[in-house]
């Protein structure tokens, strides 16, 4: 799934607007400035801002996201909702609903929420963005399918599996990349074991494995992860057998690439459930030849 790293660098990416608006732009980063620092002088430019222009001025606006996204980077999470809201508000009264820079706006919001475990509100600010993007881009452009994914997320965070369920299949379908599709197909298989649905969960995961077999081997670290997935999925769904035969092929790939640190511990994990789903079908002697 999507990391923090990886979204705040693409909300960063978001942060100014489009040259020739009338956007604040960051003052340049200065050689040794420490976070707390470059925020400070974000404070400082948009306590500027609001003396000479105005708190609802979109030179104002942009300040704002610009210091809440510091924020957001530096790990001050609820500092950088209060700006995001602030910054979204003042950005509908002016621009309007749909205007682009409102949009920015309301994804950085949305994220903020996420990364403050805020599922519920994060979910609300994906379904206006959906709603938009939707209507002015179309189902398949990225930014549609960016919205869509996260609500999908958000909605299985909030335990609403149907919905999830939903969203996952249709951004499926409209994602235009391998790995895209492949993060999805994750969160989709998540939603079905929630709700039980470990046949359809284990679905999704074969085709995941599938495609990281043909992008990255047999025996990189994502591909051995989602096949120990695949055998515990398989394990909770009654499927003994076919989860003995998961875990341990999983298991003989992850020793053949034990120098590397993580595949290591992740091998530590896949005997240990290996050795649960042999014990399982009534094999406790070769369960116990494993240790």
């Amino acid at each position: 799934m999507v990391s923090l790293v990886s979204m705040w660098r693409s909300l960063l990416r978001k942060t100014g607007f489009a040259p020739g608006d009338t956007a604040a732009v960051p003052p340049a980063r200065e050689p040794g400035q420490s976070p707390a620092l470059r925020a400070a002088v974000l404070e400082e430019v948009l306590r500027e801002h609001v003396d000479s222009y105005g708190a609802e001025d979109p030179r104002t606006i942009a300040a704002r996201n610009n210091l809440a996204s510091k924020y957001a980077q530096i790990g001050r999470r609820q500092a950088a909702v209060a700006e995001f809201e602030r910054a979204l508000a003042d950005a509908e009264t002016v621009h309007g609903p749909d205007h682009p820079q409102t949009d920015v706006i309301r994804e950085n919001l949305a994220w903020s929420y996420e990364d403050a475990g805020r599922a519920d509100d994060a979910a609300e600010q994906w379904e206006a963005l959906l709603k938009h993007r939707d209507s002015q881009l179309g189902p398949v452009a990225a930014d549609t399918v960016t919205a869509r994914s996260r609500l999908a997320n958000c909605y299985r965070k909030c335990g609403r599996y149907d919905a999830a369920i939903a969203h996952y299949e249709r951004a499926v379908e409209d994602a235009g990349t391998p790995a895209a599709r492949e993060d999805l197909r994750i969160g989709l298989s998540q939603s079905y074991t929630a709700l039980g649905r470990h046949d359809d969960a284990a679905q999704q995961l074969r085709m995941v494995l599938a495609q990281r077999r043909r992008r990255l081997g047999s025996k990189h670290l994502d591909t051995l992860v989602i096949q120990h997935r695949l055998g515990r999925t398989q394990l909770q769904g009654g499927r003994g057998e076919e989860a003995v035969d998961t875990l341990r092929a999983a298991y003989l790939n992850g020793l053949s690439a034990a120098g590397d640190p993580e595949i290591r511990m992740l091998t530590l994990r896949m005997r240990r459930d290996l050795a649960g789903a042999l014990s399982a079908q009534g094999r406790h002697r070769d369960a116990a030849a494993l240790f």
